[in-house]
């Protein structure tokens, strides 16, 4: 056996240090400090998983170098690069967490141990799970970094399916789509998300998935070809303008981002918009909003299909300004337009505010900026509390990933305060929701609502962008039948906790 993996050994290319500097984006410079660090990690893990090997009969070491190359290419920092090449040492190798510790500090060991943690998650008997579902949700809530280096590893992963059984590669394919592709999602990560599915798609649903590439391929090269003949009529129209531009170019949809769509619109490709899309990079906003009058001068846009993502970001923190407009010739193209800035959070999501260093700064000053970015982070992804909050309540749930998936991974409305504030919230959640989502206090003392400007009833659903105002009175407080209006398990659980404190009786019927 041992002869037969030296030989397969022989097939796979031997990876190299350079492999991982060279998935760092260009403007990436990394000091010499870095480097070392890297090459040790990259040589200590070498040597601890020497003789070990995947299915596929590749080194085991090669999926080490595969999820840091991952990860470099998120712009992630060096720390978490280096933990990509360390991650299963702890838990496959014959390292000990005192020897990690001493060879690389506590910053690597606790994302190395982050890591080891999660363990695994099945999509099928998820009510088995629970545990592992915890760990991964308060790894999240703990450090962002460690979900980060378990996605980019799952990537790896899934780019190699085909050495797996076809029912486990079915079930890991599904898993990724279902909840890893949505994590990637839900923090921002684009691309990430997208290459997730891309890998998953052909395993989880090998029918549509033929299905869905030969309708693309059908349109691929008349729409690729197309973006590519009005590109530079775009690029004149803006230069007479004098509207500066960093780049323009395009895109065509990722193959299940495709699928998603023609599921909702009963398979018919042509009332999709935006298969081919254009992508114009500029320097500030204000010239987004100048280039948009420029494309809405030279293309008519399509009505009710304009969307400020700049004005109101997605949850996921994703801004730009999308329009979809018409050729001319019986055609539509979407037109997506952003700032450089708004383009990386795009591509890197919460990778974007992970990368602390900043060109000139003293140690001082970039632990200062470290500590600011990090603060910063937390705000952003404090829905990870409320995420562990609602799971715990779900324990007994044998719905947990359907519930979990409901309301925190799938789509989300946008619901607008008085002020002008946003509260995000799954669709489905109504009024009662809405308060308790502003805070407790306000969800336990509401009296009445408004709903863009009408008085509505508590057991009233919102709408993406509705306006809602609540009313609340000191007298006012919960009842057992708001239990049934509510919809998110934050509001359930405020509810709940309220009739157990103030004596209020809960039936097993709302339990």
């Amino acid at each position: 056996m041992a002869e037969i993996k030296e030989e397969i050994n022989k097939s796979f290319l031997t990876p190299t240090l350079e492999d991982v500097f060279s998935s760092l984006p260009k403007s990436r410079i990394l000091s010499e400090e870095e480097k070392k660090i890297l090459e040790k990690a990259f040589n200590f893990s070498k040597e601890y998983h020497e003789g070990q090997f995947r299915n596929s009969g590749e080194p085991y070491f090669n999926h080490c170098v595969q999820t840091a190359k991952n990860i470099a290419r998120q712009n992630m920092d060096t720390d978490t690069i280096a933990t990509g090449l360390l991650h299963d040492t702890l838990e496959d190798t014959k390292a000990t967490k005192e020897k990690i510790g001493e060879e690389f500090g506590e910053d690597i060991l606790f994302l190395i141990q982050g890591v080891t943690k999660l363990g695994t998650i099945k999509y099928k008997g998820v009510e088995r799970h629970v545990e592992s579902m915890r760990k991964f949700f308060i790894a999240m809530a703990e450090d962002i970094r460690v979900v980060v280096i378990k996605l980019c590893d799952r990537l790896h992963n899934v780019s190699t399916l085909e050495y797996l059984r076809p029912e486990k590669a079915k079930r890991i394919a599904i898993e990724t789509l279902e909840i890893h592709a949505r994590l990637a999602d839900r923090i921002g990560m684009g691309k990430l998300k997208s290459e997730l599915e891309d890998k998953a798609f052909p395993y989880a649903y090998p029918e549509d998935f033929k299905k869905v590439k030969d309708m693309f391929e059908e349109t691929k090269s008349a729409s690729e070809d197309y973006l590519l003949s009005i590109l530079e009529r775009v690029k004149k129209e803006l230069e007479i303008f004098d509207i500066l531009y960093i780049k323009i170019d395009h895109r065509l949809k990722h193959l299940y981002s495709l699928y998603e769509k023609l599921k909702k619109l009963n398979w018919d490709i042509q009332k999709i918009y935006d298969i081919a899309a254009m992508r114009i990079i500029v320097e500030d906003i204000g010239t987004c909003y100048k280039a948009l009058g420029v494309i809405h001068g030279l293309y008519k846009p399509v009505p009710g299909r304009f969307k400020d993502y700049i004005a109101v970001p997605k949850p996921n923190l994703y801004q730009s300004l999308h329009t979809t407009v018409f050729d001319g010739e019986g055609g539509t193209f979407e037109v997506q337009i952003r700032t450089q800035k708004m383009h990386e959070e795009a591509e890197y999501g919460i990778a974007s505010h992970l990368f602390y260093k900043e060109a000139g700064d003293t140690k001082k000053a970039q632990e200062r900026h470290k500590l600011n970015k990090v603060q910063d982070l937390k705000e952003k992804i404090s829905w990870t509390k409320d995420l562990i909050r609602a799971q715990e309540d779900m324990q007994e749930n044998k719905n947990l990933l359907k519930n979990i998936k409901k309301e925190f991974l799938d789509k989300r409305m946008f619901i607008h305060t008085p002020k002008g504030d946003i509260i995000e919230l799954p669709p489905g959640s109504g009024v009662i929701d809405f308060a308790y989502s502003v805070h407790s206090d306000v969800g336990n003392h509401i009296a009445g609502a408004m709903v863009n400007g009408k008085l509505v009833s508590l057991n009233t659903k919102l709408k993406n962008n509705d306006i809602v105002e609540i009313f609340t009175k000191e007298d006012a407080k919960p009842s057992r039948k708001w239990i049934d209006y509510a919809f998110t398990s934050v509001a359930k659980r405020n509810i709940k906790n309220y009739l157990k404190e103030h004596g209020g009786t809960i039936d097993k019927f709302f339990i």
